[in-house]
């Protein structure tokens, strides 16, 4: 049994991941900002935890991690908002990391984006650019730590059911349902070999543990 922390806790994959480890005997805290989530977060089996990240320090969310096993990253500001989205899902991703680490929570898994990459490709003046690069910097940070990483990159997510099968490092856009999306985080936090890996995948026919265990290594 592990005492999960899940950041972003109404997501969409977050919401997919709860039950799954709740099923097997896991603690989850999943936090959000949106007190009128809370009976949704209550339903997936997990402890909802009413915190605004975005205005957190590293002190406050120190305390937040504390006591905790693992820390999940599964949050973003959802696009549109230049400022917003660096304020997310880069510096409180990095505070988050930070913080983990003043708690003395040494595993972390981030669920970043398949193109999370220096070669990106996505030009300044793309909307898209200001994600891309806020989850490139929060990627470097987590894989500069002393923490027990893990960056998790799914392509395209569909909201289509999940197969459990992957492919690691797929051509094109690498679409795969949130349900796997979720199924990967699961078995990352129960799978050392994933440790210090950056693993980027999509829907595929390999099953997900087989697929992780044969991964090549890649930061």
């Amino acid at each position: 049994m592990s005492r999960v922390l899940v950041f972003g806790g109404h997501g969409k994959v977050a919401m997919l991941l709860a039950p799954l480890l709740v099923s097997r005997g896991d603690e989850v805290t999943a936090v959000i900002r949106n007190p009128d989530h809370v009976r949704d977060v209550e339903s997936t089996g997990a402890t909802p935890r009413v915190a605004d990240i975005e205005t957190l320090d590293i002190d406050a969310l120190a305390d937040l991690v504390s006591g905790h096993d693992v820390v999940v990253w599964s949050a973003g500001a959802g696009g549109g908002d230049a400022a917003r989205t660096y304020a997310v899902d880069r510096d409180a991703a990095i505070r988050s990391m930070d913080a983990a680490a003043r708690a003395g929570v040494a595993r972390y898994v981030m669920v970043s984006w398949l193109g999370s990459a220096p070669d990106h490709g996505v030009p300044q003046d793309d909307p898209f650019f200001p994600y891309a690069d806020a989850k490139l910097a929060a990627d470097d940070h987590l894989r500069g730590t002393e923490l027990s990483w893990t960056v998790l990159g799914p392509g395209a997510l569909l909201d289509d059911p999940g197969t459990g099968r992957i492919e690691i490092d797929p051509q094109g856009r690498g679409a795969v349902p949130r349900a796997d999306v979720a199924a990967a985080v699961a078995t990352a936090l129960v799978e050392p070999a994933t440790i210090g890996r950056t693993l980027r995948f999509g829907g595929g026919d390999q099953p997900i543990p087989e697929a992780f265990a044969a991964a090549p290594d890649a930061r």
